[in-house]
């Protein structure tokens, strides 16, 4: 196999396995409540732990609620975004 295609399959394989951040952003619209409901659906946080997230996020502007692959992070994503919440992956 040709080196190049060697090491573009490699670098391909380790971008699907990069650990990504799921960044939840704070807003004016969703309430405490809400945000913590959904972290603890989604993400299957603790109560506790979703309810520390939601004060994070109103006070820092943003947070990473939860790490791991792209496609793990994906659905997950996609979830709190239909609940109306600011969602990234990075």
């Amino acid at each position: 196999m040709d080196s190049a295609l060697l090491q573009a399959d490699v670098e391909t394989e380790q971008t699907a396995v990069e650990v990504r951040r799921l960044i939840v952003h704070n807003d004016d619209y969703n309430t405490f409540e809400w945000v913590i409901e959904t972290l603890m659906s989604v993400c299957k946080h603790s109560a506790e732990q979703a309810e520390q997230c939601s004060y994070i996020i109103h006070s820092k502007g943003k947070y990473a609620v939860k790490h791991g692959t792209y496609k793990t992070l994906r659905p997950m994503k996609e979830a709190i975004a239909e609940r109306g919440i600011n969602v990234t992956i990075e």
